[in-house]
């Protein structure tokens, strides 16, 4: 296993990840009759709105307490105390969920203190209060990814309550598509399981078209839902490689819930894991329906390999994402010759190895990368197809290498929020686009541009 070993950098030059509370308001957007709110600059929702707005094409409101330049001084318990009173006047929410940002960390603002005094004083008021879960994602660390991760454990920690056990499962999907989330949800309904999604944003990210506009879009997890989270039977999490504690660890810890883990079910292993834990749970065989969609995809591995046998990937993403896109090329005949994350995970270097082993690949790994890094392994190693998200287009178009768009974002399609990835379904789909892709390079430079294969 190669790894790019990284100098310290004076600037990073196009980040290959986003920002902390970024991931923390998607989690909230996945939550019924939820608003998020960012305690810091107005800035900072202007930048996750566009991000969010450009990805899933739907309207997206998040609050922000706009810190000032005397609000950074002075510290912002009005700024934070106004902006709760205006959102729970104005859009009537069953929940807030509260993020920080770089400049409230910065300051060492005490938000848990500020929101413990604020309830106070709202309830002598005789106020009717909103659930308000308040989660730590300073942008000056970690990434999209981690503030995800740490979202989804501030709710858990904050509503799940431990109950007699129930027949339910917990599944927390990670950062899939809309798409993939109401994929997820036909396999449980289709194998007869009752399931919790946390977050469920299925509806609210990828919603259909409105008479009149709807201040908090209709779908999400229910607050009393991840409540029952804590009677759980089990639950699942896609989640390999966040350091900290995690919405399945922390159900296990507090309620004694059993936590299964696993990776994005990306490709035929991973998918094939994740449907192994469903049967183990459920103490049911695999739906017919899958087996057929297994073998489907199975056979388009066979007709599709004189196409895809040797072609050369580079990969880039979050680092679930990354290592199961990385799975799912090997097993393909592809070869990872470089695998990319912005993230700065202490495991992923080893995981990726002990996924490349199996298959005699050797690729470049590189962790806390930017843009300007993985065009530089490009130039080096020159793969044929790149897989990641619409960051990368610029280094596509200069390299003339087709760019696969997966993942999160994708700004400069139509199809963001409708791109699958999981599931033998979602693997099916992102082969096929990869293959046709691989084929079209090829057509193209070819001296007769052939017509049939």
């Amino acid at each position: 296993m190669k790894s790019k070993d990284h100098s310290p950098k004076t600037v990073t030059q196009n980040s290959c990840k986003l920002c902390n509370p970024l991931g923390a308001c998607l989690v909230f957007r996945g939550v019924r009759q939820s608003v998020p709110l960012l305690h810091g600059s107005q800035g900072c929702a202007t930048y996750i709105r566009r991000y969010m707005i450009s990805h899933f094409k739907e309207p997206i409101d998040i609050a922000s307490s706009n810190f000032s330049e005397n609000t950074a001084i002075f510290g912002g318990k009005g700024n934070l105390g106004t902006s709760l009173d205006n959102v729970i006047s104005q859009y009537k929410p069953e929940i807030v969920g509260i993020a920080s940002t770089c400049l409230s960390e910065t300051i060492g603002e005490d938000v848990t203190m500020i929101l413990k005094e604020y309830k106070a004083e709202r309830n002598r008021e005789g106020w009717v209060l909103p659930e308000i879960v308040y989660v730590s994602a300073p942008s000056y660390q970690g990434s999209h990814y981690d503030g995800f991760q740490a979202a989804i454990t501030s709710l858990i920690n904050h509503l799940s309550e431990c109950r007699e056990p129930g027949k339910h499962i917990t599944l927390i999907p990670g950062m899939g598509s809309p798409a993939d989330l109401r994929y997820l949800k036909e396999i449980m309904h289709d194998w007869g399981i009752d399931c919790i999604m946390m977050p469920d944003y299925s509806d609210t990210l990828d919603g259909t078209i409105w008479h009149d506009y709807e201040m908090i879009p209709a779908g999400g997890v229910s607050v009393e839902d991840i409540k029952r989270t804590g009677d759980s039977e089990a639950s699942i999490e896609f989640c390999s490689f966040y350091d900290g504690p995690t919405g399945g660890s922390q159900l296990r810890e507090k309620c004694g819930v059993n936590c299964y883990r696993s990776g994005y079910p990306i490709g035929l292993t991973k998918t094939d894991e994740f449907f192994s834990m469903l049967a183990e749970i459920s103490d049911k065989e695999v739906p017919e329906k899958y087996k057929k969609e297994r073998g489907r995809l199975v056979d388009s591995y066979v007709d599709s390999h004189k196409h895809m046998f040797g072609v050369r990937v580079l990969i880039y993403g979050e680092e679930d994402m990354a290592a199961s896109l990385c799975s799912f090329v090997c097993e393909t005949g592809m070869i990872p010759v470089v695998v990319g994350t912005g993230g700065d995970c202490s495991v992923f270097k080893q995981t990726i190895s002990e996924i490349t082993s199996e298959y005699g690949c050797e690729p470049i790994v590189a962790v806390n990368a930017d843009f300007k890094e993985l065009e530089d392994l490009a130039e080096e190693h020159r793969p044929d197809v790149i897989i990641g998200s619409s960051k990368g287009y610029a280094m596509s178009r200069r390299m003339g290498i087709p760019l696969i768009r997966v993942g999160f974002p994708i700004h400069d399609r139509v199809d963001g929020p409708r791109t699958m990835h999981f599931g033998y379904r979602g693997t099916q789909q992102l082969f096929d686009r990869i293959a046709n892709a691989v084929i079209q390079t090829k057509q193209d430079k070819h001296a007769a541009g052939y017509t049939y294969m």
